[in-house]
């Protein structure tokens, strides 16, 4: 009699890197100075430099990260430099 083939494992799944949270600030220039929060509950990021107190706040969905509002913060201040080119 012959023994019953066992089934090959699967391989592990490989984990995901965490994002960070904290980034460099686009006005003092300071790294590891801006820290980003989410807020759930009340659906509001904030991203917030502890160096300067300059501060950036958007709306979020469930699937916003904190590089999502860093991100978004960054765009932000090109979209008002480009218009401050354009009208000057």
């Amino acid at each position: 009699m012959g023994k019953r083939k066992s089934r090959a494992k699967p391989p592990p799944k490989k984990r995901m890197d965490k994002l960070d949270t904290v980034f460099s600030c686009p006005f003092c220039n300071h790294g590891t100075s801006v820290e980003c929060r989410i807020d759930m509950k009340n659906l509001i990021g904030e991203a917030t430099c502890r160096i300067c107190q300059e501060s950036f706040s958007m709306t979020i969905d469930a699937l916003t990260e904190p590089i999502d509002v860093y991100s978004e913060w960054i765009d932000e201040c090109e979209r008002v430099n480009t218009q401050e080119d354009d009208a000057a």
